[in-house]
């Protein structure tokens, strides 16, 4: 699973989150690596074991030929109190990391395979995320 080596913060405040507000992502929204990528169409926080069962997905489907790169890490920490516990007397454990995920965000990229075989690992790979998605391919001009 990926989390950071070293973290600033062991807890973060929340985001507070506008949802009128239709917010995309500007950064890592076109294919950098692959010919083929995985990307986001909702908001939602990926936790860093999703991302590491859509890799396993993609990589056990791409083969020896195939590459795999992730586009997204999770450097969130996100906290959860424990069971039965009252209300009150401060904030929960750090549980694990995730990603923050916005609109138009390339979370995977893949190469090396024929288009089926990368239409198929791409919506398995996307059923394992949190997040509506959708496969995107390289424009060849």
């Amino acid at each position: 699973m990926l989390f950071p080596k070293k973290v600033k913060h062991r807890k973060w405040q929340s985001d507070r989150w506008n949802r009128k507000k239709n917010r995309i992502e500007s950064r890592g929204t076109t294919l950098a690596y692959g010919a083929y990528g995985l990307k986001a169409e909702t908001e939602s926080r990926i936790t860093s074991n999703q991302i590491e069962a859509a890799r396993r997905v993609l990589s056990r489907n791409v083969g020896k030929t195939g590459r795999v790169w992730i586009r997204v890490f999770p450097d969130r920490p996100y906290t959860q109190k424990g069971a039965e516990v009252p209300m009150g007397k401060g904030k929960g454990d750090p549980q694990g990391f995730v990603a923050e995920i916005l609109p138009g965000r390339i979370i995977f990229e893949i190469d090396g395979v024929t288009f089926v075989q990368a239409k198929e690992a791409i919506r398995k790979a996307g059923s394992k995320l949190a997040v509506l998605s959708r496969m995107v391919t390289r424009d060849i001009v």
